[in-house]
């Protein structure tokens, strides 16, 4: 319960900014439309030296959905990215983004301590 409860903080106590909007182009892959909003919160720190990644559903909330622990050939990295206000359909729709991915790969866990009937 710590771990859901430490993220849970993060999120409350650091600013959210997106900077690549639903619908916007991705910076790098032009073919790529991003499918929800993307960012980071301000503020913290990843282990690829930029802030935790955030992605960001249509839920007017804050709470933490779940997680999606990446891995990627392409950067050879790995990390893990935030899932917020993100409805059941969102989450497919991500799941199928890492699955289908030419150089990364995601598993998602979804935090059940903040599962609603809005999913």
């Amino acid at each position: 319960m710590d771990f859901w409860n430490r993220l849970q903080k993060l999120i409350s106590d650091n600013e959210i900014v997106i900077d690549r909007p639903k619908g916007s182009i991705h910076p790098k892959y032009k073919n790529f439309i991003m499918s929800l909003d993307y960012g980071f919160l301000k503020g913290t720190l990843s282990n690829d030296k930029n802030e935790i990644d955030v992605w960001k559903g249509s839920l007017d909330t804050c709470k933490l959905t779940g997680i999606v622990c990446t891995v990627d050939s392409m950067k050879k990295d790995s990390e893990i990215k935030l899932l917020i206000g993100c409805k059941e359909y969102e989450i497919d729709v991500l799941s199928d983004f890492y699955k289908f991915n030419k150089y990364m790969s995601g598993l998602i866990i979804k935090n059940s301590m903040n599962k609603n009937e809005n999913w």
